[in-house]
């Protein structure tokens, strides 16, 4: 049966592709991508010519149900993005979803995505995290960061070079200068940079410097609830323990 495959590409080094990832972009009759002046590049470097389609924020609603037609009809098609994996900030889902809606199958490939090496390479806690995105970038900003002063995870954001001065400032305002946090810039390219510190210090940084490149901001947890949070998690355990030996 002809089915939808989500096929994450590089963020940056053209290296991070599986092979499984090469042989479905090889065998599908179809390639979805974000911008397929973008895609061909990747393509053309992997030695595939395939028909492709344009799959985006702007043509997204419009095109779904005909790509839903052309799946039932018996095509095989694979989703790439830009970069990554599609899905994550983009509008990869609303076709899944439309998929499942449709009793369609869907396939989705391991691979590439920003925040993940961002969080661990972050160096705070990642046993839990919660993943933002990008925060809106005119009204309910404020309200979404309000709505994390009391989150006790580590918290993972994307964001545009562009803002980012402006995102760092309004972090620190809202969570203290003093909380630790890391921003990854051009993961996995020539320029990679991983810069560690308080947001008072990241602020600081990227202040003084031009930026350029993808963006993923990870910021630690408030401190004060995790500690609590962790002294209760210990509480537990030992009453856990004591009602098993009675």
């Amino acid at each position: 049966m002809a089915k939808l495959i989500l096929v994450p590409t590089p963020i940056g080094n053209l290296e991070d592709i599986t092979l499984r990832a090469i042989r479905i972009l090889q065998e599908a009759d179809l390639i979805l991508a974000e911008d397929t002046r973008t895609s061909s590049h990747l393509l053309k470097h992997l030695g595939i010519s395939k028909p492709m389609k344009s799959y985006h924020a702007h043509n997204e609603h419009r095109v779904l149900e005909e790509i839903i037609q052309e799946i039932e009809a018996g095509k095989n098609i694979a989703l790439i993005t830009d970069a990554g994996t599609p899905g994550i900030s983009d509008p990869g889902f609303l076709i899944v979803r439309e998929c499942i809606r449709h009793g369609v199958e869907v396939e989705t490939l391991p691979g590439p995505t920003a925040f993940i090496p961002a969080l661990v390479n972050s160096g705070l806690p990642s046993d839990r995290f919660c993943f933002e995105g990008f925060l809106p970038q005119k009204k309910g900003r404020q309200t979404r960061i309000r709505s994390l002063l009391n989150e006790d995870r580590t918290m993972v954001f994307y964001e545009s070079p562009y803002r980012l001065v402006k995102t760092l400032g309004q972090f620190a305002e809202a969570f203290g200068e003093d909380r630790q946090a890391c921003v990854s810039r051009e993961l996995s390219k020539l320029f990679e940079e991983n810069f560690h510190g308080t947001l008072k210090e990241c602020h600081e940084h990227f202040s003084a410097k031009t930026v350029k490149g993808e963006i993923v901001i990870v910021v630690g947890g408030n401190p004060n609830l995790a500690k609590r949070k962790r002294e209760r998690e210990e509480q537990d355990d030992k009453e856990d323990i004591l009602n098993d030996e009675d």
